[in-house]
């Protein structure tokens, strides 16, 4: 599939995907959105796809925002809509996509940034990295997952302060708060991200897919998270995986995965 705002690249069972529109610094319009949800997908299918990797082309930013110019004459209607498609669309899709999604963030995550980045299994950063949610100063609020997503990472009282002063935090503070995973030189971090990713790779992407799910269970209302984790454990035990990886552990040798 070919795509106009982002680049899809894949290599040794991992996906990176790059928002490349950095003449706007990756701002997210209604097209990248779009873009960014066909590729997730299409990874996500992809069986040979066990990790993904999302980050900004350039050195200046991951994603500086959403593009203003596209809503600034919404309606409440249309700012509803708005926010409804793009959680359904993309940020919530990630959070609930069953392959694993690393953020490497190279710059500037600020507003849908964020909340993009957020909506990852984790995230890891540069040292030049820049993180906030300036909605506030615009007459506004986070409309992708940023109210929620943030004081599930942070703390209720940090998010608090971060929304309502609409201010920025830099790399080390953000890892400080829970943000991120980790942080290094940019130089460093799409390697660091591979890294990680091969350690991944080489356990049961079935039962990481499950483990998604139970963990992302104890964050939604209305959901039993001891329960969930209870039925996708059990669930287990009908899989090539489980077989592979219990006969491997008692002959003593490495577990060659079937996968998804």
């Amino acid at each position: 599939m070919s795509y106009s705002n982002i680049t899809s690249g894949f290599d040794s069972g991992i996906t990176t995907i790059t928002i490349n529109r950095p003449n706007k610094l990756n701002a997210l319009n209604k097209d990248t959105i779009q873009e960014l949800h066909d590729a997730f997908d299409e990874a996500n299918e992809d069986i040979e796809t066990k990790v993904i990797i999302i980050t900004g082309s350039g050195e200046k930013a991951f994603v500086a925002g959403a593009d203003i110019s596209e809503f600034a004459n919404f309606s409440i209607n249309e700012g509803g809509k708005l926010a409804a498609q793009g959680q359904a669309l993309l940020f919530d899709f990630i959070e609930n996509l069953g392959t694993p999604v690393i953020a490497a963030v190279n710059g500037f995550a600020l507003g849908g940034g964020l909340e993009l980045a957020m909506s990852c299994h984790f995230r890891v950063a540069s040292t030049n990295a820049k993180m906030g949610l300036p909605e506030t100063s615009l007459g506004v609020i986070p409309g992708y997952g940023g109210t929620q997503r943030l004081p599930q990472l942070v703390g209720k009282g940090r998010a608090m302060e971060l929304v309502m002063t609409a201010g920025m935090i830099d790399a080390n503070t953000a890892k400080d708060y829970g943000l991120l995973n980790h942080v290094v030189e940019q130089d460093e971090l799409i390697p660091l991200c591979k890294k990680i990713a091969g350690k991944i790779i080489r356990n049961s992407s079935v039962a990481i897919s499950k483990a998604i799910k139970a963990i992302n269970a104890n964050y939604k209302d209305g959901k039993d998270g001891y329960k969930v984790e209870i039925k996708q454990f059990g669930k287990c035990f009908g899989t090539k995986d489980f077989v592979e990886g219990t006969t491997a552990f008692l002959e003593k040798r490495k577990a060659d995965f079937p996968g998804k």
